[in-house]
């Protein structure tokens, strides 16, 4: 496992951005896939994008594809979340995760390490 640690969530009104970024240490960040995923309250923890170590070949939530970009700084350790045109739906805490299995992006359950998440809040 490894540490996580996510920022860069707030308040922001609809049609605004966020970046959040995730600080990965004690651990192997090059070669896994890393992802992240939201929890709004009274809700499952779902999953939001997911990209390769290389990077490349990323994957989105319907409901987030053309809006978010995940992306990665393998030098230091650091996976971002770009979210534009937030929605109030969008709110929710996002957290950031490191996949073990070789097997669906899409399952929190292939994740071995979390960060403990940063809140984000979009206003109508």
């Amino acid at each position: 496992q490894m540490h996580l640690v996510e920022s860069g969530g707030g308040l922001v009104q609809a049609g605004g951005s966020l970046r959040l970024s995730c600080v990965a240490s004690g651990g192997t960040f090059v070669g896994y896939v890393m992802g992240w995923f939201r929890q709004a309250p009274g809700k499952e923890r779902e999953f939001i994008a997911s990209v390769p170590w290389r990077g490349g070949r990323t994957s989105y939530a319907d409901s987030v594809k053309g809006r978010f970009t995940i992306s990665r700084e393998n030098a230091n350790a650091i996976l971002y979340l770009q979210m534009n045109n937030l929605k109030p739906e969008n709110t929710a805490v996002y957290y950031c995760a490191r996949k073990s299995r070789v097997s669906d992006d899409t399952q929190r359950n292939n994740y071995d390490s979390w960060g403990q998440g940063t809140q984000v809040t979009v206003s109508s």
